[in-house]
């Protein structure tokens, strides 16, 4: 890769930096021979932050928790998919200009469609942070109406289940559900809960499919559960081999072939 003062920089900001993006959106560049260069960081002042990407002329920025909700106020303009949910993974900027995106929902929205699920489906979605609100609005905008948020926070999972007319439990225990979804932290590599399950096996056997999207690893705690019970699954390396895709897309105008994709998500994740 040959750096030059034309590179055009493209960035994350996340409390706990991964290295996925960094090496999906390089390999792209590279095999592509596109004149970009992506780095990951985190900060503890957002909004001299989000001035650096506007001032600089850095292209894009992926964002991640707890970033997704607070950069909104520093930003000139939301895209529809990150307006409805008032959550924010992507900024674009154009000579100055900070548009903000929701390829979360995106990603959301397209494996849903992928997977064929029935709209009748019930489900539980554990979470009510900023990733959940794109889950739950991707799966009311697609037709889903049975479904119960799970949250211990009770002032977000209420405020999350009001808005698209589900229900609200602190615990699901007593909520029967043919489509378990984990949109909690719970069985993410390196953190607290890395090796728990964050619904229990009983709960696993009632479903039809389980849903994580925690995507480091792949193969979640509830991942391995379920397909230990031969059920179907939706993984978090899907999700964010999605919504790295369609960054990248807003980011260069490039759609890259899917045989190119699925290498670079192959070689993000090893």
């Amino acid at each position: 890769m040959n750096i030059n003062k034309d590179t055009l920089l493209c960035m994350s900001l996340a409390a706990r930096p991964g290295n996925f993006g960094t090496r999906f959106h390089n390999y792209l560049y590279e095999q592509l021979n596109l004149n970009y260069i992506y780095k990951a960081f985190t900060t503890q002042d957002l909004p001299a932050a989000i001035g650096g990407i506007r001032a600089l002329g850095i292209r894009g920025c992926a964002v991640s928790m707890p970033f997704k909700e607070a950069c909104i106020p520093y930003l000139d303009e939301l895209d529809p998919s990150a307006k409805a949910i008032d959550s924010v993974n992507t900024i674009v900027n154009t000579d100055g200009y900070l548009k903000a995106y929701n390829t979360d929902y995106i990603a959301i929205a397209q494996l849903i469609k992928q997977h064929g699920i029935n709209p009748q489906t019930s489900f539980v979605l554990r979470g009510s942070g900023g990733m959940a609100k794109a889950v739950a609005a991707a799966f009311h905008d697609a037709g889903f109406h049975n479904g119960t948020i799970v949250a211990r926070n009770e002032e977000t999972g209420r405020r999350l289940a009001d808005l698209y007319g589900y229900a609200w439990q602190e615990d699901d225990s007593t909520t029967p559900a043919a489509l378990l979804i984990n949109v909690t932290p719970v069985g993410m590599a390196g953190g607290a809960g890395a090796d728990v399950l964050s619904f229990s096996e009983q709960r696993i056997a009632q479903a039809e499919i389980v849903f994580d999207v925690v995507a480091l690893p792949a193969r979640t705690p509830l991942i391995q559960a379920a397909q230990a019970q031969n059920k179907p699954v939706i993984t978090g390396a899907e999700v964010i081999a999605i919504q790295a895709l369609e960054q990248f897309v807003l980011y260069t105008g490039v759609r890259p072939d899917h045989e190119l994709v699925q290498r670079a998500a192959a070689h993000a994740r090893s």
